[in-house]
């Protein structure tokens, strides 16, 4: 197999899952995929090897990196970005529901939350049924909500372990119906699911860069400063975020950045149940 890096430490292709982790792991809003021919890795990396280099034999643990300077920079532009903490307000969506453009929203705080009962059984599947990068179980999360920020919202969570995988859930949001919340909660729902199997290691793909620089980086300057922002205001997201927190400990994530709506399957199944989920009833 070969792993293409588009973002990350070095840009390029890896023969290991071992070298190509060596890039992503850590690394703000990473993107990389597994791929059967070199060919298509380098199509991803959006570049061909370098003039004259030549595919390495299977089973060779050398590998090919492409590191332009315009990509060197942009990936630290991109780091030192990811470590700014962005506006709390939600987006709003348009029709088709995911494709936000952004807005300020005045949302009511005190929202009565519906009942929601999450002893739900949970079936014991097989291993050989999740799709692994190395050692990693591989999991796809969207959040949607139609009306975002207005009486009549309607948010869902779609959770996407695979074609046909009897863990994929598509759910209506509890409580306060908002697209950042159930990002979050589609987030905190795959590692729940992922913990009922015994997953000690999970590679969680969102188009939520807010959750990912959540639970990254955000979450620990609240803890420190009693759940308040940098600017001093009360943290929107907090017993959403705390939830997150909590669920993340045990168990060994790398958070994953994918564009939405970008023509990956695994995100385009996550956002089609998230989308089914938000028409079913609130529990």
């Amino acid at each position: 197999m070969f792993y293409a890096v588009r973002k990350g430490r070095q840009t390029g292709v890896y023969r290991t899952w071992a070298e190509c982790q060596q890039q992503v792991n850590r690394f703000p809003s990473a993107s990389f995929k597994k791929f059967a021919t070199e060919k298509e890795a380098w199509a991803f990396v959006g570049a061909g090897p370098p003039d004259g280099q030549q595919s390495a034999p299977a089973g060779e643990l050398s590998y090919f990196v492409f590191l332009e300077e315009t990509h060197g920079a942009s990936a630290v532009a991109q780091e030192n970005a990811s470590h700014r903490e962005e506006p709390e307000t939600d987006v709003l969506c348009c029709n088709a529901c995911k494709r936000p453009y952004e807005q300020s929203t005045n949302e009511e705080h005190t929202v009565k939350r519906a009942k929601h009962d999450e002893e739900q059984s949970t079936p014991v599947v097989s291993e050989a049924k999740f799709s692994y990068m190395g050692e990693f179980a591989v999991v796809y999360t969207d959040g949607c909500c139609s009306g975002n920020g207005r009486n009549r919202a309607r948010a869902g969570i779609g959770v996407y372990w695979g074609p046909g995988h009897p863990l994929n859930i598509s759910e209506r949001l509890p409580g306060r119906q908002t697209n950042q919340r159930a990002e979050i909660h589609a987030a905190c729902k795959a590692i729940e699911q992922a913990k009922s199997q015994n997953i000690k290691k999970l590679i969680i793909y969102t188009d939520s860069k807010f959750t990912i620089n959540g639970i990254t980086s955000w979450v620990e300057n609240w803890k420190t400063n009693g759940w308040r922002t940098s600017s001093g205001g009360s943290v929107i997201n907090k017993e959403d975020f705390q939830k997150l927190d909590s669920l993340s400990k045990g168990i060994e994530i790398q958070w994953m950045h994918i564009p939405g709506h970008a023509g990956f399957q695994g995100n385009e199944e996550a956002d089609r149940l998230a989308r089914e989920g938000a028409s079913k009833q609130k529990l």
